[in-house]
């Protein structure tokens, strides 16, 4: 089941998070982090549940006519069910109804989640090499991938 997720979520968001992004690259946001991006305008947090509990959650955001996938999640348990794309259909879904022309991502070069991108449409436009900052230093290039929704 999808649902709109708000502040009084984030803890468990944080909880997903942890179980899903390996430490090593840093990808994790804080509570603070998220409960600041949530405060903007155009901002919306999709959350999953499976069994009474969350399994995965997506926070994105439109600005002007195009959007971003700011981060998506699922806990390892709840991977391989289709939730993922699920969650990433339903926002690609929700820019359409709010008449946005293309959505945006960024991802660390090697995070698996690209198969799922790539097979919902997305395409990459773009590099930057060396940008993302592990949390010992080590240095990865982001990928940036879009999709034309209009």
């Amino acid at each position: 089941m999808l649902r709109t997720g708000s502040a009084a979520d984030l803890d468990a968001v944080a909880g997903v998070m942890g179980e899903a992004f390996e430490s090593r690259f840093g990808e994790a946001w804080t509570p603070a982090q998220c409960l600041g991006m949530l405060s903007l305008p155009g901002v919306c947090l999709t959350l999953a549940e499976q069994d009474g509990r969350l399994a995965a959650f997506a926070l994105s955001r439109a600005v002007a006519d195009e959007g971003e996938l700011l981060l998506i999640a699922t806990r390892p348990a709840a991977r391989s069910r289709g939730i993922g794309g699920m969650l990433l259909r339903s926002v690609v879904e929700d820019a359409r109804r709010r008449g946005l022309a293309r959505l945006h991502l960024e991802v660390r070069q090697g995070n698996p989640a690209v198969h799922l991108y790539t097979r919902e449409g997305f395409a990459k436009v773009g590099e930057r090499p060396l940008y993302y900052r592990g949390r010992s230093g080590e240095a990865f290039d982001a990928h940036s991938y879009s999709l034309d929704i209009l």
